[in-house]
């Protein structure tokens, strides 16, 4: 009888698998706690609710109503505050020795971060729908067609997957998992709040709108925003990001995706070397 030869496949192959395998193993742990699944679902709920009906009566927005232009703002944040989840779950699978063992196995050490930032790309899915389901409680409502709808959700979630890079890289570089929610918050609160996401740059003082009018955050809430058909007649600056905000968007995909991918692999293949 012949022996039983293990089998051959190509890199690409073997890549896609380790992918595959790590990912089913991301999202069996999210299944097996639930309480991540829940806060990610309360947190949008709760901004949706909160900054509409506390917030709602006060800032008057001259062209449009306020919930209609706050959405695509509260839609642009929750995105943002999602991925802190690739950074703490980085962090702790290194801490407690989980990255150590999938090193100790023949597995592309790339193929743990990727599988990483898919396995939360999910948990988007499901925020974005319990946010859509929220808004439309308190009044959103989107005009400009289903289609351009799955258009700004899929540049939602392809931003969330880009930016979950930053806090893998940042959860590599920690110590401690708790380390990240400080060195987090400093990234994710500038980026959100000095932004077009709840007030029109015009607002802001000289400096910040002009941080917020070149702000990524502006761009991607711009776009979202115009594709939901939540602009009413509200000016847009005039300025590149905010009148070309789809173009402006993907290429904040591309810086992303060109530096911050690359930067955590090798600054996670050193840590694990020790």
């Amino acid at each position: 009888m012949n022996p039983v030869q293990p089998l051959q496949r190509g890199r690409l192959a073997g890549w896609l698998s380790d992918v595959y395998a790590v990912t089913a193993r991301n999202l069996l742990r999210l299944k097996r706690s639930p309480e991540i699944i829940i806060y990610s679902l309360l947190q949008p709920m709760m901004f949706v609710l909160l900054l509409t009906q506390v917030y709602g009566g006060a800032v008057q927005i001259q062209g449009t109503n306020y919930t209609q232009f706050l959405m695509a703002g509260i839609f642009g944040q929750t995105i943002l505050f999602s991925t802190l989840i690739s950074g703490l779950y980085i962090a702790r699978d290194i801490q407690e020795g989980v990255i150590d063992r999938f090193c100790s196995l023949p597995m592309a050490s790339s193929a743990i971060l990727v599988a990483r930032t898919l396995a939360d790309a999910v948990v988007n899915v499901v925020s974005l729908l319990v946010m859509s389901l929220a808004g439309f409680l308190v009044g959103w409502r989107f005009t400009n067609g289903f289609g351009n709808l799955l258009l700004g959700m899929g540049l939602l979630l392809v931003t969330g997957w880009c930016f979950s890079w930053v806090m893998v890289l940042l959860g590599v570089v920690v110590n401690k998992p708790e380390a990240l929610n400080g060195a987090a918050m400093i990234v994710l609160f500038p980026a959100s709040f000095v932004s077009n996401a709840f007030v029109p740059p015009e607002t802001l003082s000289h400096v910040l709108r002009v941080i917020a009018e070149w702000n990524p955050v502006s761009s991607l809430v711009q776009a979202t925003r115009s594709l939901f058909g939540n602009t009413g007649s509200v000016p847009v600056p005039d300025v590149w990001p905010l009148q070309n905000p789809e173009l402006a968007t993907i290429a904040g995909w591309a810086v992303m995706l060109v530096f911050f991918p690359a930067l955590a692999t090798v600054v996670f293949r050193k840590r694990m070397r020790g």
